[in-house]
């Protein structure tokens, strides 16, 4: 991690960890900030930022750089699992008000895109169409038959 600079002073080790994790999978894929954020969806400065533990990724950045660097399954996992740590240790900025318990966990970004969202969290697809055409198509074609029969016989 030779061009990164120092982390903050006093920062929970869980933060600390999972930022050197994530600094370390980084360097692994050998893209620029520019280069990950345009293969990420997310930008170099918001890279920048999680990079550096100035602000916590949203969980699907994490996913979108272990899809880039090649992670799949347990491995990955394992970097959920370390972002979970550590959001829940990540120290909240003094202007930002302490949440109530139960209140949830850290959000996730809302801008999120389409493809970085989870299944359950994906626009239900209407098949109706793909029926209508379907049904369409038969009918065309069982009256190509009947018309073909009757020329023909």
């Amino acid at each position: 991690m030779g061009g990164w600079q120092p982390l903050p002073e006093g920062l929970p080790a869980e933060v600390r960890h999972f930022v050197e994790q994530l600094r370390l999978l980084k360097d692994d894929t050998g893209l620029s900030l520019v280069a990950l954020g345009a293969r990420t969806a997310y930008s170099k400065s918001s890279w920048q930022r999680y990079l550096n533990a100035v602000q916590p990724p949203p969980r699907q950045a994490v996913a979108a750089l272990c899809r880039v660097a090649g992670l799949a399954g347990a491995d990955a996992e394992r970097h959920t699992v370390r972002w979970e740590l550590a959001v829940q240790a990540w120290p909240r900025p003094a202007n930002v008000p302490e949440r109530p318990p139960g209140a949830g966990e850290y959000e996730d970004d809302p801008t999120l895109p389409w493809w970085d969202r989870p299944e359950e969290e994906r626009a239900p697809r209407s098949h109706g169409r793909l029926l209508q055409a379907a049904v369409l198509l038969l009918l065309g074609l069982l009256l190509a038959v009947v018309v073909g029969a009757v020329l023909l016989g």
